[in-house]
């Protein structure tokens, strides 16, 4: 099974602290870096972590409150003095692309290496990339700017051949390569043989939802439903849930409800307020409600 792990740069909110970086989050899958969000310090994190920007080819944006995308144009004028040549993708609204030319404008900035951004929208569940190993979609928060979620779905590996019924259904070796992709198979008589009868998957494709800034909203079951790891943001405690729902944020009970009710597997909160010393009563308060919680802290890797 293929290396799928999430590390955490950034578990803070708008305000980073001597513990909690801002946003962001990096996604390994098989060695391919996603970068998730990239606020303020992530250079530095990446670094801590020992993950090498130069795997990094894919960049996610959610939105552009400076807590999520501020460490961008840093990160890009590095990748550029460290000589980077290959493409990099960058997902985002439009209005960060007239962010960075303005900057790169006014430093006489011309990049080593091509940018080819991949516009967002806040209105739809959209497929928005897809590599050899995973499928990337995007889908609407209810926040205060428009801002998407990301969901990482692995795509399926090579089927797993089932000889004994190779046997059974008289198919020939010859027809394996076909059989692995999920072909239908013909047999010596020249009936076609449907693969699902010859073949099982080699193992169930995993997910990863990220749902960044974001009031507690039900339509995100649409979404989230059976997803391995889903991260919700849980900005507040519940004795500041108005303030919550006036800032289009959400408390660590409602990322868990949201959570319990798309029946995901595993539960990571984070985006903490940073007039929180301790993190002891996110866990306990969405503890309550889900049984499968963790917190989101810097440097923290989760397997998924």
């Amino acid at each position: 099974m293929l290396r799928f792990e999430v590390t955490i740069l950034g578990s803070g909110s708008a305000s980073p602290t001597l513990s909690r970086n801002p946003s962001s989050q990096l996604l390994n899958l098989s060695e391919s870096y996603f970068l998730i969000d990239c606020g303020e310090g992530t250079q530095i994190q990446l670094r801590k972590n020992k993950l090498s920007w130069a795997k990094i080819d894919h960049i996610f944006i959610s939105h552009l409150h400076g807590d999520h995308y501020l460490g961008l144009l840093g990160l890009l004028q590095s990748m550029h003095l460290l000589g980077r040549k290959k493409k990099l993708h960058l997902f985002c609204f439009p209005e960060l692309k007239e962010i960075i030319d303005i900057q790169n404008k006014y430093s006489f900035t011309v990049l080593n290496y091509e940018i080819e951004y991949h516009f967002l929208s806040n209105n739809s569940f959209d497929k928005i990339s897809e590599t050899k190993t995973v499928s990337v979609y995007s889908f609407p928060l209810n926040h205060r700017i428009p801002c998407v979620g990301f969901l990482f779905r692995e795509n399926e590996g090579s089927r797993k051949i089932i000889k004994e019924n190779l046997i059974k259904y008289n198919v020939s070796n010859a027809e394996i390569h076909k059989l692995r992709k999920g072909i239908n198979a013909v047999d010596e008589n020249g009936n076609e043989i449907d693969f699902t009868l010859l073949t099982e998957p080699s193992y169930q494709p995993r997910s990863y939802a990220y749902c960044s800034d974001t009031k507690y909203d039900e339509s995100l079951l649409n979404y989230l439903k059976e997803v391995d790891v889903l991260y919700h943001e849980s900005t507040f405690l519940t004795d500041l849930k108005d303030r919550a729902s006036a800032t289009y944020h959400s408390t660590a009970e409602q990322a868990a409800l949201i959570a319990k009710k798309a029946n995901v597997k595993k539960l990571i909160i984070g985006h903490y307020s940073a007039r929180y010393n301790s993190l002891d009563g996110f866990l306990e308060e969405a503890g309550q409600v889900f049984n499968n919680v963790f917190l989101a802290k810097d440097g923290v890797t989760f397997k998924i």
